[in-house]
Order: structure tokens, then C-alpha cells, then sequence
């Protein structure tokens, strides 16, 4: 499902303009990834749970060479499902 499939479907279910939708889809991916950015993270009852997943640096090989690569330490978002929506797709 593409993003504009997406808003059409909650545009029909929610009896909104596609217009409408479109602001509401836009404007949960942006808050929850400014809440994400500050280090806070984002539980939707039923849903899941979006978090920062934290990376420690640590050395790695490049496959091609062989050589030895350090490689820094990073922030990941991470989506952790919750149980009415695991039970929801089985």
C-alpha cells in the first residue's frame, strides 16, 4: 500500500476529505519523529511502540578488502508491535 492508497482509505473510513487525511497522515509521521529526535518515544495503545534503538560504535570488516573498519555509533528508530495489533495480523 502506497502512501496516497493509504490516505484514501482513511479519507472513506473516517468520512474526510482526502485533503484532510492527508494533513492528519503528515502530520503523525512528523510528530512522531520529532518525539522520537528529543529521545522520548511513542506508545499507541493496541498499536505499538516507536523508540530509539541505540548503537554502540564498534569495528567491522569491508567484504571486499578484508580490511579492518571502524564504524560509528548510531540512533535507530524501532517500532516494537503491540498485542492487539500482532493478534490483529495473524
Amino acid at each position: 500500500m502506497t502512501k496516497a492508497e493509504l490516505i484514501d482509505k482513511i479519507a472513506a473510513d473516517a468520512d474526510i476529505t482526502k485533503a484532510a487525511a492527508g494533513k492528519a497522515l503528515d502530520s503523525l509521521v512528523d510528530n512522531v519523529a520529532q518525539v522520537l529526535k528529543k529521545g522520548d518515544k511513542v506508545t499507541l495503545v493496541g498499536f505499538g511502540t516507536f523508540s530509539v534503538s541505540k548503537r554502540a560504535a564498534r569495528k567491522g570488516r569491508n567484504p571486499r578488502t578484508g580490511e579492518e573498519i571502524k564504524i560509528k555509533a548510531s540512533k535507530s528508530p524501532k517500532f516494537t508491535p503491540g498485542k492487539g495489533f500482532k493478534d490483529a495480523v495473524k
